[in-house]
């Protein structure tokens, strides 16, 4: 009985990661169409803005992360960067040019950038080493989970103000703005409650930002992540896709709620499957899968194709994601697990600047440049998985 006991971290973890995306996946999956449909702003400063974002993150992730290793603490971290995003929400309410999204996503992705290593360390030092697939398998379903509820939302709200409207209004959005706060404050008074430090003792004479007690396996693992992420875009021009074949905004939601709904099914079974076939296999079929749904993508001539691939994208999330932040677990010593875990999401994170920003330019181009049309970012990320992918079977299992 013992052994399927899941601890109460993991428990205030995922309860807090979905309410968190119930919060943030009911707003900022509607950022591109704001932009795009309210402010009028080009898929390249679209780009720009998500990549600016995630590369923010990724900074404060790789030095968070190491922080809470010289301190031996993770919750505090972990509570406040959940609580600077929570308070950084309702600024949208005013946002009348993209400049105030930008400040917007800055300061949310700050916060995310400040609790996800501490956060992230924190789970894998509440389990033990055979169940870390399943425990971050849970937490990923608890998360996904929260995505389709906040989507739901969303669309709901979507239906009842706007249901023939192919583009978003400002006022719709404004109202999701406000019913976002509600969950994400809830989520911080969670973590507050009941999250436990747990893990390693501090590390007061150990440098920032160091490689020092990380070996090859897992530097290797990160030029994998690298390559991928080089070709992994931004979302949003999934999304754009979708409504540039064909789909409503309304459409659109429903999409994403097909996504969330494969993820969160998967990513619990496919977490704990990660525990006995090893991660490795998981993440490789993850990136293959990737891929090919890229290649679809690319050839969709439908929004009905755009919204059956967004599906079984899903897939590739509930394959890739839990298993890779186990393994990060796996290729580094517990008490450097903070810095592993800020190193891998700066990896990821310090990519997607140039990723969303070579997407842009490849769909819709920029200073005269016209580009080469909306297929051409979805070949380049398939080209590129492909290339992680053999970058990895270098790794010994």
């Amino acid at each position: 009985m013992k052994k399927w006991k899941i601890p109460t971290n993991v428990w205030a973890l995922t309860v807090g990661s979905f309410l968190t995306d119930v919060s943030s996946e009911m707003l900022f999956n509607l950022l591109p169409f704001f932009l795009a449909n309210v402010l009028g702003v080009g898929t390249a400063v679209i780009g720009l803005i998500d990549g600016i974002a995630e590369t923010t993150a990724s900074l404060v992730k790789l030095y968070s992360g190491s922080l809470s290793d010289r301190w031996g603490s993770r919750k505090g971290l972990t509570v406040f960067g959940y609580g600077l995003s929570t308070l950084a929400k309702p600024f949208l309410l005013f946002a009348n040019v993209w400049g105030w999204v930008l400040a917007v996503r800055f300061a949310d992705r700050v916060g995310k950038g400040i609790r996800t290593a501490p956060r992230d360390a924190l789970l894998a030092g509440s389990v033990e080493a055979e169940r870390r697939g399943l425990a971050f398998g849970l937490h990923r379903a608890g998360d996904t989970a929260g995505a389709f509820t906040g989507l739901a939302i969303a669309a709901l709200v979507l239906w009842l103000m706007q249901a023939q409207e192919a583009q978003l209004t400002a006022s719709a959005f404004r109202l999701i703005v406000l019913l976002s706060i509600v969950p994400a404050a809830l989520a911080v008074l969670v973590l507050a409650v009941f999250l436990k430090e747990a893990g390693s003792k501090p590390q007061v004479s150990a440098p920032l930002l160091s490689w020092q007690g990380l070996d090859g396996r897992f530097r290797l693992f990160l030029l994998a992540v690298v390559l991928f992420t080089l070709g992994n875009s931004s979302d949003a021009f999934i999304l754009l896709r979708g409504q540039e074949r064909g789909l409503s905004i309304l459409q659109t939601m429903g999409m994403l709620l097909t996504f969330n709904a494969v993820y969160a099914l998967l990513a619990g079974p496919l977490g704990a499957l990660s525990d006995r076939v090893g991660r490795r296999k998981l993440i490789i079929g993850g990136w293959l899968a990737y891929g090919l749904v890229y290649c679809g993508l690319a050839f969709a001539q439908t929004g009905a194709q755009v919204w059956a691939l967004f599906g079984l994208y899903g897939v590739y999330y509930a394959f890739a994601e839990g298993a890779s932040k186990a393994l990060v677990a796996d290729l580094a010593p517990a008490e450097k697990r903070g810095a592993a875990y800020g190193l891998y999401h700066a990896a990821v994170g310090l990519t997607a600047l140039p990723a969303s920003l070579i997407a842009g330019m490849l769909w819709q181009g920029v200073a005269g440049w016209g580009g080469f049309g909306a297929s051409a970012p979805f070949f380049f990320g398939a080209l590129m998985s492909l290339a992680a992918v053999v970058t990895l079977t270098f790794i010994e299992s």
